[in-house]
C-alpha cells in the first residue's frame, strides 16, 4: 500500500495525493508491489533495487550514503503470535524532497506515528523525523521485552504445578524471540553509532542529513534506550537459559526415581516367580497331595511379594477402582499397573 502524508499548517498529518505530493512530505509503503516500487523511483529517484532491499527479511540494518538520498535499514519487532517474536527490517529514505519509509508488511512502529500516539513530529524535519523512528523501535522493543518476561513468569507458575511438553516449547520459543531480538538490537546499535559519526562528518550529505543540537540530544537518548533493551535483553535471555536447565534437571531425576522404582518393583517380584518355578517341576514336592496346597504357595508368594515391598519401602495397596498401585513411602512416588 502507497500513501503520502503531510503536515499542513495546523501541525496535523494529513494525507496527499501521491503524485502531487510537495517537499518535505512523507511516502510511505508497506507490502509493496512491482508497480509501486518503480512508482516510488520514478517520483523519488531512488533505484528500485535498492527499495527491494528492504523487502528481504534476513537484510541487515545499515547505512547507505548516496549522492542524492541517505539509505538506513533499522529492525523493528513484531509479533508473530502468542509467544513468537521476530525483527523486521524497516528501510528509511531520505532525499532532498521526500521522507520515504518502505516496509515488508504493516509495521507497528509506523502505525504509531500514523496515528499519531509517539510523537509531536514533523515530516519535513526529517533528520529527526529519522531518529524519532529509531526511538520509536527501541521502546517497542523494551515494550515488547517486558512483555517476554512476563511471559516468562506465567510459564514458571504453571510449570511448578505441571511440567508439560507445551509449556517446554513455549520457553523454547520465547529463547528464540530473544535469540533475534538480540541480534537485532546490536544491528541497531551499529546504525545509531554510525549516525553519531556522520554529525561533523562534511562528506555525508549536510543537505541531506542535518543535526541541530535537539536531534543530537534525541540520538543520545535512542542510544542509552537501545543500550537498556540489550541489557534487558541478555538478562532475560539468561533468566529463561536457567529455568530450561532446571526443569531438564528436574525431568533427569524424575525419571532416575521412576527407573529405580520399576528396577525395584522387578526385584520384588522376581522372588514368588522363583517359588512358583520350583513347584513346577517334575519332582516330589511339599505339600503337592494336599488339597490346600495351591492356596498355601499362592498365599506364600503374595505374602512374600508384600513383606519384601515393605522391607525396599513400598506398599502394595488395593484401591476401590480395583487397580493396584505401589506407593513409595518416602518419595511419594505413584505408579499405576
Amino acid at each position: 500500500m502507497l500513501n503520502a502524508y503531510k503536515h499542513n499548517a495546523n501541525h496535523e498529518l494529513v494525507p496527499v495525493d501521491i503524485d502531487s505530493a510537495e517537499k518535505g512530505s512523507w511516502i510511505n509503503c508497506s507490502a509493496p508491489t512491482e508497480e509501486e516500487l518503480i512508482h516510488i523511483h520514478k517520483l523519488t529517484g531512488i533505484p528500485v533495487n535498492s527499495l527491494q532491499t528492504v523487502l528481504d527479511r534476513e537484510e541487515r540494518s545499515h547505512v547507505e550514503l548516496e549522492d542524492e538520498y541517505i539509505f538506513v535499514v533499522v529492525n523493528t519487532p513484531v509479533l508473530l503470535c502468542e509467544d513468537s517474536y521476530d525483527a523486521l527490517p524497516l528501510g528509511i529514505f531520505i532525499t532532498r524532497m521526500y521522507f520515504v519509509t518502505v516496509c515488508l508488511e504493516e509495521n507497528a512502529v509506523i502505525s504509531s506515528f500514523l496515528a499519531n500516539k509517539r510523537y509531536s513530529f514533523q515530516t519535513y524535519k526529517k533528520t529527526r523525523f529519522l531518529f524519532q523512528i529509531l526511538s520509536s523501535a527501541s521502546s517497542s522493543f523494551l515494550h515488547y521485552l517486558q512483555e517476554i518476561y512476563r511471559q516468562t513468569d506465567v510459564i514458571g507458575i504453571r510449570v511448578r504445578k505441571s511440567l508439560q511438553n507445551k509449556e517446554i516449547f513455549r520457553m523454547l520459543e520465547l529463547q528464540k524471540s530473544l535469540t533475534y531480538f538480540n541480534f537485532a538490537l546490536h544491528a541497531n546499535e551499529s546504525v545509531m553509532e554510525r549516525l553519531m559519526r556522520l554529525r561533523n562528518n562534511s562528506l555525508s550529505s549536510p543537505s541531506l542529513l542535518k543535526m541541530y543540537e535537539e536531534d543530537e540530544d534525541l540520538l543520545e537518548d535512542v542510544i542509552i534506550e537501545n543500550k537498556q533493551a540489550l541489557e534487558m535483553c541478555g538478562v532475560y535471555s539468561n533468566i529463561l537459559i536457567s529455568m530450561m536447565d532446571s526443569y531438564s534437571s528436574i525431568i533427569s531425576n524424575s525419571l532416575s526415581q521412576i527407573m529405580k522404582f520399576l528396577t525395584s518393583v522387578t526385584i520384588i517380584l522376581a522372588v514368588p516367580t522363583v517359588l512358583y518355578s520350583l513347584w513346577g517341576a517334575n519332582v516330589p514336592m511339599p505339600m503337592e497331595n494336599t488339597p490346600y496346597g495351591f492356596w498355601a504357595l499362592l498365599l506364600g508368594g503374595y505374602g512374600t511379594c508384600y513383606f519384601l515391598s515393605l522391607e525396599k519401602g513400598y506398599a502394595l495397596i488395593k484401591i476401590p477402582a480395583r487397580q493396584v498401585f505401589f506407593y513409595e513411602i518416602y518419595g511419594g512416588t505413584h505408579v499405576y499397573f
